[in-house]
Formats: structure tokens, sequence, C-alpha cells
């Protein structure tokens, strides 16, 4: 599934797009990393339970490519990531709110993607819980 900035219409976005791989929980995460290819994907492991693989595709020695993927592998859940992306594709308004705000702190944390990432986390969190009070999926 498509998550992220990409998919909403009309939202500023970077040239990432967030792909949800979701697995049964009894399939090997490491079966999973040793079937990608390489060097075009690396796997980053996280030691986190809901997400805990990453493949990344993009990356270049030069910088960016056209555009970089996020595969994110996780066993089936009900995923915040999800409900955010719903919500905006239905409510222009927050949609809009999300990306001045993402235009603000584009400028303050130019060169600190993590800085970006938590400074949008209290808006990310609100409208999510919006969204899962007001939403079905």
């Amino acid at each position: 599934m498509l998550y992220g900035s990409t998919v909403i219409p009309g939202l500023l976005a970077k040239p990432t797009v967030d792909i949800l791989l979701e697995i049964k929980s009894d399939v090997d995460l490491k079966y999973i990393a040793s079937r990608i290819p390489n060097p075009e994907y690396f796997c980053q492991w996280r030691d986190m339970p809901d997400d805990p693989l990453i493949l990344y595709k993009g990356y270049t020695p030069n910088g960016f490519a056209e555009k970089v993927y996020h595969i994110h592998v996780r066993y089936f859940g009900d995923w915040d990531e999800l409900y955010f992306r719903d919500y905006l594709r239905v409510h222009p308004e927050a949609a809009f709110e999300y990306a001045a705000l993402k235009r603000d702190l584009m400028q303050e944390f130019e060169h600190n993607r993590d800085g970006y990432t938590d400074a949008k986390g209290a808006f990310i969190r609100e409208i999510t819980e919006r969204a899962r009070n007001s939403m079905s999926h």
C-alpha cells in the first residue's frame, strides 16, 4: 500500500515513495532481505517490533536519485499512517494545513531530517487521532 505525502493530491512532497508491505507473522524477514536485488536496495534492520525492516532504493554516492523508495516491511496491523493518509485525502483543509507546516519546517530543518520528522509529530498525531475517531478501515 502506498502512503505518505506523494499519495495526497496537491500536497507538497519530496520525491520519496513510501510503501507499506504487510506480511504474515510466520514470514521470515531475513528471507525477504535475502531476496532483495542488491545494490539497488539496501536494508535497515530496526529494533522496533512494529517496523523491523525498511528497504531503501534511490540513495546514490552522488545524492538522491530522481525517485526514492522506502518499503516498510511490517506484520499485518492497524497502522496510523493509513489513517493519516485517508484523512488528508478526504479533508483538503487538513492537507493544506499540513502542507503549510511542511513548508515552514523545510526551511528550519533543511539539513536535519530527524528534526524535521520530529517537528511534524504533534500535527500527525492530532490528525491520526481525529481520523481514528471518525473513519473506519
